[in-house]
């Protein structure tokens, strides 16, 4: 027996407006609102609105054995939440199927993991909670932006309490071992590890409607004989692609969905299943340990971080903006904190690529920029006004040392402040005020001060004959 498991991408980031030298200190937002909401919008309605009806019919037409996995990243349900609603809502439709699974990511799709481990733990906790709040699923998986996996990353994911993590079968790693199996992590060995299969996942995310590709067309019963007829032994086929593969990189002319539907059919021919990240790590056990020293990506032809950090540009951008991560976590003004958020997405580093021959091709099509050298110009006026922002905030001339006691003993006295001004606010509320002064409240605990007044009214001088009369009334009683 064999099983397939299906996982989808969905990132989209907050594209950067033209932003010149001299709005520095004059403009603090940073975003292009317009293309935010017509590239999304355009790939919603292209890819992923029609791709999750397609997903719901397969599963609903299939008992339910059809499933699938994504990671979304919260910038991208930011994004999806703001300009077309109508997909959360069917992704919660989809959820509620119990064949989904949603898969742990950096909030931003940043690179954290490389640069700056408790930014990295920040963002995971961060983009789970943002899941729990929307989908209700507690995330098992975890998946890095852009699959970018090494040991040191491994420890880290492992040390969170994720059982598994997904990643790239890159060939400079596996050698002659085969992507089809799970496999353990060297530096921890409890976390258990899903590789994509770069060849079978990339003839549907690339291949498929290429007319010049020699197994053009592919079909859903060509694609299924090609997993029956592997080994006996690889029991497990995992395919990795973004979710815009589905009607947007390979257009719904092609008979993409038409192909997507008519897999689950040929599958059940050959008793081949579908399988969730989380099935497949409670079914499978690991037959090694995989050691990667080095980091590694499902990107470009190297399958590196070469994409985002291959160039002087792309890493003088990125230490920069790593340097002032301590203070922003120490920061709490709600706009620094999503700039921060926005500005680490890896996108803007991926722009400044300056590769060439097919892989610059490619970055140069995801590019709003005219060349990697604009990208990285517009990039670094942004990142110099948001850190003058932090800046003026907690000054560079303070070292972190320095800094955390004088935060804490900030902190203590706005506390002490809040005491104080609930306090004046309690006073407030038990005094009343009248045109001439104040005057206490009389309360319902304050009855016996009441008497001495209607005793003090009583005993003024009296009419002596009244008494008497009153006296000698009684006595006649």
């Amino acid at each position: 027996m064999k099983a397939i498991c299906f996982y989808f991408q969905i990132h989209q980031p907050f594209r950067l407006k033209h932003y010149r030298f001299f709005d520095i200190g004059n403009d603090h937002y940073y975003y292009d609102d317009f293309a935010d909401d017509d590239i999304i919008t355009r790939i919603a309605h292209r890819s992923y609105l029609p791709a999750n009806e397609t997903l719901l019919q397969m599963i609903n037409e299939n008992g339910k054995r059809f499933k699938v996995a994504f990671s979304i990243s919260g910038t991208a349900l930011e994004q999806l939440e703001q300009y077309v609603p109508e997909f959360i809502d069917s992704m919660k439709e989809l959820a509620a199927t119990g064949c989904v699974e949603f898969l742990s990511e950096t909030y931003a799709h940043s690179l954290a993991s490389l640069e700056d481990p408790e930014e990295f733990v920040a963002q995971v906790k961060a983009h789970d909670e943002k899941i729990y709040q929307m989908f209700g699923q507690h995330p098992k998986v975890f998946r890095n932006t852009e699959l970018i996996y090494d040991d040191d990353i491994a420890s880290m994911v492992a040390a969170m309490g994720f059982k598994g993590a997904i990643t790239d079968g890159a060939k400079h790693i596996l050698g002659w071992k085969s992507p089809n199996y799970v496999y353990k992590a060297a530096s921890a060995p409890k976390l258990k590890l899903l590789l994509k299969n770069g060849k079978l996942s990339d003839d549907i995310a690339f291949r498929f409607s290429n007319t010049d590709w020699t197994s053009y067309p592919l079909t859903a019963d060509k694609f299924i004989n090609w997993i029956a007829e592997l080994p006996q032994e690889e029991q497990l086929v995992n395919l990795f692609m973004n979710y815009d593969t589905l009607g947007e990189l390979q257009p719904r002319e092609s008979g993409i969905f038409e192909f997507m539907k008519a897999l689950p059919r040929f599958a059940a021919e050959h008793d081949i299943q579908f399988w969730t990240p989380s099935e497949v790590l409670s079914k499978l056990k690991p037959v090694a340990e995989l050691a990667v020293p080095y980091p590694m990506s499902w990107t470009d032809e190297a399958r590196d971080t070469s994409a985002w950090l291959g160039n002087t540009l792309q890493q003088e951008a990125v230490k920069k903006l790593y340097s002032i991560g301590e203070r922003v976590r120490l920061c709490t003004d709600r706009r620094i904190k999503l700039d921060w958020n926005y500005l680490q997405a890896s996108d803007h580093f991926f722009y400044m690529c300056t590769k060439h021959n097919s892989d610059g091709s490619v970055h140069s099509h995801y590019s709003p920029y005219e060349s990697p050298y604009a990208a990285f110009t517009n990039y670094m006026n942004v990142l110099s006004d948001f850190m003058t922002r932090v800046e003026q905030q907690y000054p560079v001339e303070i070292d972190n040392e320095e800094l955390n006691p004088l935060l804490l003993t900030i902190r203590n006295q706005e506390t002490e402040i809040e005491k104080l001004r609930r306090e004046v606010e309690l006073m407030r509320n038990n005094i009343v005020k009248d045109t001439t002064g104040d005057f206490p409240i009389e309360d319902k605990a304050d009855k016996p001060a009441k008497k001495p007044a209607r005793r003090a009214k009583a005993s003024k001088p009296a009419d002596k004959e009244g008494k008497k009369k009153a006296t000698t009334a009684k006595k006649d009683k």
